[in-house]
């Protein structure tokens, strides 16, 4: 049985190749996500927007591309890689991996390189990421699986895993 598909902000399955726009889903708290250069070096790092009224920036679109190349349709709790759509003065990808991990011990999620396989999961009326990699390494040792939420550092916000609580995200078609 074929797991539901992710829906986006107008109740329609989020499509392979199709940019789209990460949104906070908790509203008149932050903007989009968006690219971030942490200590003034690359590679970028995938943070959100700052809640700046009366214009919210949505960030940069992403396109999702799941694991199985014959799926045409996003859906919850599969494999899929994120890249984001935009020009960097960082001669690298935009897809999105896991970097290095903090003193607390959370990974950040950077761009540049090999893409990592996420995951989206539904929230009951939003979604959430994850990394947990399993179709696209089935033989693989058990990975230290994590939710992504939301860490302010220096006044940004990055994305990072192993959070108490998954920050949840819409997605608009852009």
């Amino acid at each position: 049985m074929a797991q539901p598909p992710v829906l986006d902000t107008d109740g329609q399955p989020v499509q392979t190749g199709v940019e789209y726009y990460v949104e906070s889903g908790i509203f008149d708290v932050a903007g989009g996500l968006t690219l971030i250069r942490r200590n003034d070096s690359c590679p970028l790092y995938v943070g959100q927007e700052p809640f700046t009224p009366p214009n919210v920036s949505r960030g940069f679109p992403v396109k999702f591309k799941p694991y199985n190349d014959s799926e045409t349709i996003i859906r919850e709790g599969r494999d899929l890689t994120v890249t984001f759509q935009a020009f960097t003065t960082c001669i690298q990808s935009t897809a999105w991996r896991i970097g290095e991990v903090n003193p607390a011990g959370r990974r950040f999620i950077v761009t540049g390189g090999e893409a990592d396989y996420f995951r989206i999961r539904n929230n009951g009326g939003d979604y959430s990421f994850e990394w947990c990699p399993a179709e696209s390494c089935p033989t693989c040792e058990r990975p230290r699986c994590g939710a992504a939420g939301i860490f302010t550092e220096n006044d940004q916000k990055f994305l990072i895993l192993d959070v108490p609580m998954a920050y949840p995200f819409l997605f608009s078609r852009a």
